[in-house]
């Protein structure tokens, strides 16, 4: 019973470490990155590819699929 409570009890650690929000942090250097849903793509984001070309299109210079609703996200040097 110890054994299987360690294991719960590791596994839940990981869990919570891999869910915790990694957004970018601006250090003094770094170039701080602004995101924006696309305002012109629709429907799933599935491909890197045609997110990224979007947002190029839209002024960015790059794109990305990106959480549960599959958005794409472009970015750039702010």
């Amino acid at each position: 019973m110890a054994k299987f409570t360690c294991s719960s009890i590791v596994f839940l650690l990981l869990l919570v470490l891999l869910t915790i929000d990694m957004s970018p942090m601006t250090v003094e250097g770094k170039i701080k990155i602004c995101e924006r849903p696309s305002s012109k793509f629709k429907g799933l984001c599935m491909s890197r590819l045609d997110c990224e070309t979007l947002c190029n299109s839209e002024g960015f210079t790059d794109g990305e699929c990106e959480g549960f609703r599959r958005r794409c996200i472009c970015k750039k040097p702010c």
